[in-house]
């Protein structure tokens, strides 16, 4: 199926989309597993999405080939779009699922318990 097949799907929001979804990565002219991960990280920031949401994606992102650099900029990307509120929240959420303690990492403090 062609993208504007799968664009008229969408955009009637056909039944069969679910079938659509294990194309996205399949065949030539699909994203690659990196791609779309970081599309998913992206996404996640825009909705805020939650902490294991973003562990799950930032996971996926690094086992497709991802640096955290690269994630990184996919925060300092979408600034324009979703703004800097979002992306402030993203933050210590996908500095944890690349296993960084923002309180220890940053500041030098322990996390107050």
């Amino acid at each position: 199926m062609d993208y504007t097949d799968r664009l008229r799907r969408l955009a009637i929001n056909d039944d069969r989309l679910a079938e659509d979804l294990d194309e996205v990565v399949e065949g030539p002219g699909r994203l690659d597993p990196k791609s779309l991960a970081l599309a998913r990280i992206a996404a996640l920031v825009s909705i805020g999405g939650a902490e294991p949401s973003f562990g799950a994606q930032v996971d996926a992102a690094i086992s497709a080939g991802s640096t955290a650099a690269q994630i990184v900029d996919v925060l300092v990307g979408v600034i324009p779009v979703v703004g800097l509120p979002r992306v402030v929240a993203a933050a210590p959420k996908i500095a944890l699922a690349l296993g960084h303690d923002i309180d220890v990492d940053v500041f030098g403090d322990q996390p107050s318990r």
